[in-house]
């Protein structure tokens, strides 16, 4: 796909077709992908990643999936693309800013579907900044109300990603920043932080729930990214 194509195509590589329609257990294998932080992306995925950073795809944004997408290249595709190295958050703050105007201009009331919800909104949990932990109160909220109004059967994995947010909204009260970045982005820990890496515990590392005591599904491994 060549830069400056449609977005729809960055919609359908992150939400296959049929999604709406499968079980608990493909769900469970997409949020393998989806939270592994190992999402295989098509030879387009670092040209347009780097459109959408430059600014180039910025028209996008006038429709609630064209925002989406926007926000996928650049909030997802770089963690997808460069885990473990600094150019992993180099799209955070106009993810930040491309959701926080999608909240306000309706677009994120305009998505169907809980997993374009989330996506919309993890910006807000990803930036690291001055504010980070008043948009956290915000993205439990929203997280809350996902996992409110999401089916039956999605019930566990959106209970999980609003713990997940709750976990992420403790560590930003605790620290103000992800210890966890702190070696990929040359920032020295404080004892403290040092303490809390040591202990493992850490809220990305954390799995979902499993779909089902057997699975015809085999889940992707991938390192944990946040």
């Amino acid at each position: 796909m060549a830069v400056g194509a449609p977005w729809q195509e960055v919609i359908g590589t992150w939400f296959p077709p049929g999604l709406p329609q499968a079980d608990a257990e493909r769900h469970h294998w997409m949020f393998e992908q989806w939270f592994g932080g190992g999402l295989a992306l098509p030879d387009w995925a670092p040209r347009l990643a780097r459109a959408a950073l430059a600014g180039h795809l910025d028209g996008w944004a006038a429709t609630a999936a064209g925002r989406l997408a926007l926000i996928l290249l650049l909030d997802q595709a770089p963690r997808c693309l460069h885990g473990g190295a600094p150019l992993a958050y180099a799209g955070d703050q106009d993810a930040l800013r491309l959701a926080e105007d999608g909240l306000r201009n309706g677009q994120y009331d305009d998505l169907q579907h809980p997993w374009e919800k989330t996506f919309f909104f993890l910006p807000l949990a990803h930036a690291e900044g001055p504010d980070h932990r008043q948009r956290l109160i915000r993205v439990v909220a929203m997280a809350e109300a996902v996992a409110w109004s999401a089916p039956d059967h999605l019930q566990p994995l959106y209970r999980f990603s609003a713990e997940q947010a709750r976990g992420h909204q403790a560590v930003i009260a605790r620290f103000g920043r992800y210890p966890h970045r702190n070696a990929i982005l040359g920032r020295r820990s404080t004892p403290e932080e040092r303490d809390y890496l040591k202990t493992g515990d850490l809220v990305h590392k954390r799995r979902p729930p499993a779909a089902a005591a057997t699975s015809n599904v085999v889940p992707l491994r991938y390192p944990a990214m946040a």
